[in-house]
């Protein structure tokens, strides 16, 4: 068996079939199958996927939610994950034995996650030991892989969402001087200034450079920021929001914290997915908003809210093309795969490597 031969064996591409199927064909399979497997399938879908997709999604949320919703889902027995790879690790560590996380196109990653790899951060610590002692907790966004987890749940830290990385940060405080976060600086850093911490007790860490990037002393720093971000995020800028402000005074500005601070602080309100979701679900009929976040979520969230004038911060921006990944063709090739017996991009976390991502993951749930 050549090299080729291998690869296509472990990680099998998509079959010449399911391109030359119509959405109709396609969707009725992926249904012929739900109905089969009834119960033993969940199939989650992360809000940012594509409209096609998701609306064959057994629950739709952010991605420990949905992990969240996978494990209490205790006669499925696979789990098909509609979201990037480390959504479905995440699954995998939060579900049982008997069950199983797949992921229909295992192109489907995250560029934010991939910008902190153990490697690098196993070397990070050792060297930020060596600057600081060991008066630093290590926090991880859930957006990091199963590897950074691990390596925090091992050194005394936990994982923090969009949503509670507030609490978590305090939480974090109260157990040693600094926190080092991983892997998205803005989300780190917007949340420790609304916190109170100023801007110049922050530091960011360049694991390419291996170098502690900082103003002022050395010793004031609290906070040490991954030099990581979200490739969707970080394209909505101040220039947009300055658009927004001159073509629409009365608008407000939503938008993500994995923006950047610029951004942030000139817009009105801040928040994860779901309370970007929920504010705008509950402003009245007639409000108009500005919205910094996926393009697939924005569009959705102009469809389910007509009575009221939504745009995207950005109209230039495009989906997060990872998520993108996951479309009617591998979805209807990974049910399909499945019921015959045959199932493909089986995601399984080493057993060692997830009992220390789980006390991460365990140690955020416990204070959520």
């Amino acid at each position: 068996m050549n090299l080729f031969e291998t690869l296509e064996k472990k990680h099998p591409t998509l079959p010449a079939r399911y391109h030359k199927m119509n959405a109709d064909e396609l969707e009725e399979r992926i249904n012929k199958v739900k109905r089969s497997m009834g119960r033993k399938l969940f199939l989650p879908g992360h809000h940012y996927q594509k409209d096609e997709v998701i609306q064959f999604a057994d629950a739709r949320g952010d991605s420990l939610k949905l992990a969240q919703l996978s494990a209490s889902q205790h006669e499925a027995e696979a789990i098909v994950f509609c979201g990037v790879h480390f959504m479905a690790e995440t699954a995998d560590i939060l579900s049982t034995e008997d069950q199983h996380v797949y992921l229909p196109d295992m192109r489907a990653g995250c560029s934010m996650a991939d910008m902190a790899n153990i490697t690098q951060t196993e070397k990070a610590w050792q060297q930020l030991f060596d600057i600081f002692d060991d008066t630093i907790l290590p926090l991880t966004y859930v957006n990091s892989t199963a590897a950074i987890k691990a390596f925090v749940g091992k050194n005394g830290g936990a994982t923090v969402t969009s949503s509670n990385a507030a609490k978590m940060i305090q939480w974090a405080f109260s157990q040693k001087q600094r926190i080092l976060f991983l892997p998205d600086q803005h989300l780190g850093r917007n949340t420790a200034y609304d916190l109170g911490i100023p801007l110049d007790q922050m530091a960011v860490w360049d694991p390419i450079m291996e170098e502690l990037i900082h103003e002022g002393s050395i010793e004031d720093v609290k906070v040490i920021l991954w030099k990581g971000h979200c490739s969707v995020h970080e394209n909505f800028t101040v220039r947009n929001v300055q658009q927004v402000r001159a073509d629409y005074p009365d608008m407000k500005i939503i938008v993500h914290p994995e923006c950047s601070r610029e951004v942030v602080e000139l817009s009105d309100v801040a928040g994860s997915t779901n309370a970007i979701i929920s504010a705008i679900d509950q402003a009245p009929a007639g409000s108009s908003w500005a919205v910094g976040t996926e393009m697939n979520l924005v569009n959705r969230i102009i469809h389910e809210n007509p009575d009221q004038h939504i745009i995207s911060l950005n109209p230039s921006m495009c989906p997060c093309l990872t998520m993108n990944r996951i479309d009617l063709q591998h979805l209807a090739w990974s049910l399909e795969s499945l019921a015959a017996g045959e199932p493909t991009n089986l995601i399984k976390v080493d057993a060692g490597i997830a009992h220390d991502a789980k006390q991460a993951l365990t140690r955020m749930l416990y204070r959520a």
